[in-house]
């Protein structure tokens, strides 16, 4: 039976006395959505497609029994979000509005920044969050007619003067003790604007005591500890369970990772970047390579938006990643200079470059409203956080509580005869479980007496313990097949690896094997293993302070790939040979060291000094590697240069030989 979401919830009164034809008819909706949201939705109750909001308590009192009974039957729990009450009306509920036919009122009801729960009925209509849409006109008869179909209580009429009722509910699944949702937030700011000390309070469940205390815990160098200044890629987690508590307990300082995994349901893995304009390279190669569905943007409202702040908020917005605001210590802020710092980031976030509608969080309707919404990536909420005082620190946990993971690419999308190619510039477009396994390492560990360990993020298909996968590509551009020995999951043993999970892996690596390196992946067997030294990209400049010509080189981070390019073209037969800031044309790239595995459809940062472009991957040119026996008496940096040979490079309608070097 296919069912259509939009059409089988668009009667507000859905959930009241349905028969036991449509019980199955939702029961269908609501596992659909949980899962498209990898195991959580959002239920809204009271609002209809063209109807006006609100239902009756005894009505609504019905629905919350009715959800709960199918949340039951699917393993989920029910979390109430928020009641709102709306003046009722004389007519009959079922009855559509007229309303719905202005312009006006539509445009308003999707406006993100209209959130008072008690607006007049009229002009008010459901919002569209990431379940919400138009409705589809071709549906099937059995979603039409649980739709059409009108309970004895729907056709009662409501006197006026009385108060009608609207509730928000979030479904979570329970989960084994292996599994649980997991969302990765990237942490970006300006140094010092309180970014270490912002998680270590969330993680650990203490205050500041205004000198870095609680920072401390996430430092993992010495001079770390002694400047006070972030400057490697460090991780934390936070914990909630099925009904949304937090699940964190340190013990003297120490947090146990496996434990909070195991009690929670879902986890909030922070990547926390250095803010110092020295190490920006470290915090590029954390917002690519480690794949944030998130980005928390920290901002100290007593130093506004200085340093590095617009330049992290840049990338961001670059990489088509969410972002959200938290400006912290504002219990040593005067009130002028807070809104002088408020007023500066609105204009912002309100520009013709970043085009965000900001909203300033100050009540849990807020939390709920931009947690909804937050998914449209034009929404951005704004925190106003105290880690010394703790004001309104309960908001940012609810919010991140809130969190949705984004929804899997939809099957038409990609082509499951070409799993390493993207046809969307969304990265999470692979997190396929259909697909055949591709894992991409962003970090390397060698532990004694266990071997090598690499750890990154799952792109598609499911990954299991004694499977044998192709690791690569080396720096001559091979394969190597390994074993997966075992996984974990936040530092705990778990038997398999999903699409969009990350995973740790202890590998039996081959002996011809020469390295372990940043950028390789593991593919299962049967996938195309062509990796790339050529490649074409459409790149938009957004900074340089002269012009780019050919034969430039910088930089070039996509995804967990950090190496440096050269360009060999810019323009495809135009007859350009130059870029300068705000110029977008097609450029061709070629690697200085070694091949990569490179996807087309992958977003790109190519960055020098001052000089930022952005871009997306168009066209990869194959790279063959020339197999030779590799004698022992061959010396090791014979072993690791990559083979001399031309590469044919397509422009045009003409070709391009160049001389491998």
């Amino acid at each position: 039976m296919d069912v259509n979401i939009q059409t089988v919830l668009s009667n507000k009164r859905v959930f009241v006395a349905p028969s036991e034809s449509d019980l199955e008819c939702l029961s269908q909706c609501l596992t659909q959505r949980l899962l498209s949201g990898q195991g959580e939705c959002f239920i809204e109750i009271g609002v209809g497609e063209g109807q006006d909001p609100g239902i009756s308590p005894s009505d609504m009192t019905a629905s919350e029994v009715t959800l709960r009974a199918l949340a039951e039957k699917l393993n989920a729990h029910v979390i109430h979000l928020r009641d709102r009450n709306v003046p009722a009306h004389p007519a009959s509920s079922n009855t559509t509005t007229n309303n719905t036919s202005n312009p006006a009122m539509t445009e308003s009801s999707t406006s993100a920044t209209n959130i008072n729960t008690n607006i007049a009925p009229s002009k008010k209509k459901k919002k569209g969050g990431r379940n919400s849409g138009p409705a589809n006109n071709s549906t099937s008869n059995e979603s039409n007619s649980l739709t059409e179909k009108i309970s004895p209580s729907q056709s009662t009429t409501t006197t006026s003067g009385g108060e009608w009722i609207v509730k928000d509910f979030l479904l979570r699944q329970v989960v084994g003790e292996q599994d649980f949702i997991d969302i990765r937030v990237a942490v970006v700011g300006n140094v010092d604007a309180g970014k270490s000390t912002m998680l270590g309070v969330l993680t650990h469940g203490e205050l500041d005591n205004g000198r870095g205390k609680v920072r401390q815990y996430l430092f993992r160098h010495k001079h770390e500890l002694e400047s006070g200044r972030t400057s490697s890629v460090g991780n934390d987690i936070l914990g909630f369970d099925a009904d949304g508590k937090i699940v964190n307990r340190p013990v003297h300082g120490k947090l146990d990772w496996a434990k909070v995994c195991q009690e929670a349901t879902k986890v909030i893995t922070f990547i926390d970047l250095a803010g110092h304009e020295r190490y920006l390279k470290t915090t590029v190669y954390g917002l690519t390579g480690f794949a944030p569905d998130f980005v928390m943007l920290m901002i100290g409202a007593n130093a506004g938006i200085i340093g590095m702040t617009k330049e992290h908020l840049g990338l961001a917005l670059a990489l088509s990643v969410p972002v959200f605001v938290v400006v912290t210590k504002i219990d040593m802020c005067p009130p002028s200079v807070l809104n002088e710092t408020l007023n500066l980031l609105f204009r912002i976030l309100k520009s013709p470059g970043c085009r965000k509608m900001p909203l300033l969080v100050s009540s849990q309707d807020d939390v709920v409203c931009s947690a909804i919404n937050f998914t449209s990536e034009r929404m951005c909420p704004v925190f106003l956080i105290s880690n010394v005082t703790g004001a309104n620190l309960e908001y940012l946990k609810s919010f991140l509580n809130l969190l949705s993971a984004p929804a899997p690419a939809d099957s038409s999308q990609i082509s499951p005869l070409t799993p390493n190619i993207a046809t969307s510039s969304d990265p999470n477009v692979n997190y396929r479980l259909d697909f055949p396994a591709s894992f991409q390492i962003d970090e390397l560990f060698t532990v004694q007496g266990v071997g090598s360990i690499v750890s990154g993020t799952c792109m598609s298909g499911i990954i299991s313990i004694n499977d044998t996968l192709n690791l690569g590509p080396d720096t001559t551009g091979r394969f190597f097949q390994v074993l997966v020995k075992s996984i974990q999951r936040k530092r705990l043993p778990v038997n398999s690896v999903r699409a969009g999970q990350t995973a740790s892996f202890s590998l039996k690596k081959p002996r011809n094997c020469n390295e372990l390196r940043r950028g390789m992946v593991l593919l299962a067997k049967g996938m195309d293993l062509t990796c790339c030294m050529h490649f074409t990209a459409t790149v938009l400049v957004l900074h340089h302070p002269t012009t780019i010509s050919v034969g430039y080189q910088a930089m070039v981070h996509a995804g967990p790939i950090r190496q440096t390019a050269t360009i060999l073209s810019i323009g495809a037969g135009s007859g350009e040979e130059r870029l300068r800031t705000g110029d977008k044309a097609e450029v061709h790239f070629a690697f200085i060291n070694h091949p990569e595995y490179l996807r087309t459809g992958v977003r790109l940062i190519f960055r020098e000094g001052k000089t930022k472009a952005v871009g997306t991957v168009n066209r990869i040119v194959p790279y063959q590697p020339v197999l030779t026996n590799i004698t022992g008496n061959k010396s090791r940096k014979a072993q690791k240069a990559p083979s001399r040979q031309p590469v044919s490079l397509p422009i045009g309608n003409e070709v391009i030989v160049e001389e491998k070097k």
